[in-house]
């Protein structure tokens, strides 16, 4: 749950790409957060599944849509 005055980390859908290719090359998920500057390493095992059950798609962020479609 989040904490009051918590920040969020966003990345890029290039940044998560290459994660996943870090990570599907053999690389360990602190290897990569260390690597790519990701603060939450249990990020790595979410994009991982998105990718497996999605492809490249999953890595989408689907909420900047929806509030995009809201201001319209």
């Amino acid at each position: 749950m989040a904490k009051k005055g918590q920040i969020f980390s966003s990345y890029s859908l290039d940044t998560k790409k290459k994660a996943v290719g870090m990570r599907l090359q053999g690389m360990t998920k602190k290897q990569v957060a260390t690597e790519l500057g990701i603060t939450d390493i249990g990020r790595l095992k979410v994009w991982m599944r998105k990718y497996r059950e999605h492809g490249d798609s999953g890595l989408v962020d689907q909420r900047k849509r929806v509030q995009a479609a809201k201001e319209l």
